[in-house]
């Protein structure tokens, strides 16, 4: 069962089996360093609207277009190969909270326009640059209940999310994305409803984008919030065939370490992506996190030292310092090797099985 061939980034999976490939670093905690006020966010277009917008960083695109691409060549002129879309929260679910739900496509169309401008602008023939349409989880989750005191209670469905998750996907495509991130995922269903809208935005488009898929692990216990472990995770979503598989956020590296090793085992014919938090949150940070670029970098080199890596960056805390720092000690490892025998060995089972059928 070979897989329909990709329309856009087709050279991705050579290019990860070449060198460890850099995602760009944290968007959030970058935003933060700007220290924008209420006025920043709301600009001219948004003036008299009725709802707080600071900390709306998906607004950014409309009101300060010039700091979302500033944050984009930063990442990228410290050697990002991928860059990712800010659009965390552009859904027409998490922008409900700001009563911009009507906006939500829009915003991943001109997020995306952005992120593509700065990529043209870096790319080179032997350094191709691609933007990373990312998809966040939502502020809601399909498998826990808001309400303790009524655990079938739930505050979204998996309908609702597939139809956000179809139009956040649609507007990413338009904008020019070249790959999905469906990333920081803490709830296997709403990351299913994100894979299950995305199949049916390629059926329905003809296009065939690569995608990566990105779990958090939420604490010491090892397994996601909605209680999955690292590898039932990853059986969870393996149906995706994706690009490349990975973790991110919530854990600084020296805590990610097992649990990366651990997807590494179960994921033997897949790509693999990590971009850990700067370590824990320091509010006395510059940053808002521990650990400098030097720590950061070193961790994720013992990563690449190992061979868990295809994809390396970072998340909350990082900056461009960071990913500068990362990029440069992973140089120097070749990249994790996919178990090329074992994808065949599962084609022909699947020809079996369905030869039987």
């Amino acid at each position: 069962m070979s897989a329909l061939p990709y329309t856009r980034a087709a050279q991705l999976p050579e290019l990860l089996k070449q060198r460890i490939l850099i995602l760009d670093g944290a968007m959030g905690t970058m935003i933060q360093r700007y220290k924008l006020g209420e006025a920043d966010y709301r600009g001219v277009r948004f003036k008299d609207h009725g709802k707080d917008l600071k900390g709306n960083n998906e607004l950014l695109q409309f009101t300060r277009p010039d700091v979302i691409a500033e944050i984009h060549e930063g990442y990228l002129a410290a050697g990002a190969d991928l860059i990712e879309t800010n659009t965390f929260g552009a859904t027409t679910i998490a922008q409900e909270d700001y009563g911009l739900a009507p906006l939500a496509r829009e915003m991943n169309v001109v997020a995306a326009r952005l992120a593509r401008a700065a990529c043209d602008k870096f790319s080179t023939p032997d350094k191709p640059r691609f933007v990373a349409g990312a998809f966040g989880p939502t502020p809601r989750t399909a498998s826990i209940s808001p309400d303790v005191n009524d655990p079938a209670a739930r505050n979204v469905s998996f309908d609702e999310l597939r139809a956000a998750y179809y139009e956040q996907g649609e507007g990413l495509l338009e904008g020019g994305a070249d790959l999905f991130l469906v990333e920081t995922i803490f709830d296997t269903l709403n990351a299913k409803a994100a894979i299950f809208a995305i199949d049916e935005l390629f059926e329905n488009t003809g296009e065939r984008l690569p995608v990566i898929i990105s779990g958090t692990v939420t604490d010491a216990s090892g397994r996601i919030l909605s209680g999955q472990t690292v590898s039932a995770f990853w059986h969870s979503v393996r149906h995706a065939h994706p690009v490349a598989v990975g973790l991110n956020c919530a854990l600084g590296a020296t805590l990610m370490r097992p649990y990366i090793e651990e997807l590494c085992k179960a994921a033997p014919d897949t790509f693999i992506s990590c971009y850990p938090n700067a370590g824990l949150p320091n509010p006395m940070s510059d940053t808002g996190f521990d650990e400098t670029p030097a720590i950061t970098g070193g961790l994720v080199e013992e990563f690449a030292r190992a061979g868990f890596l295809n994809i390396a960056g970072g998340c909350c805390g990082t900056t461009p310092d960071h990913i500068a720092e990362i990029a440069r000690r992973v140089s120097a490892y070749r990249p994790r090797v996919r178990q090329e025998r074992w994808i065949s060995q599962l084609s022909e089972e699947a020809d079996g099985d369905l030869q039987t059928a």
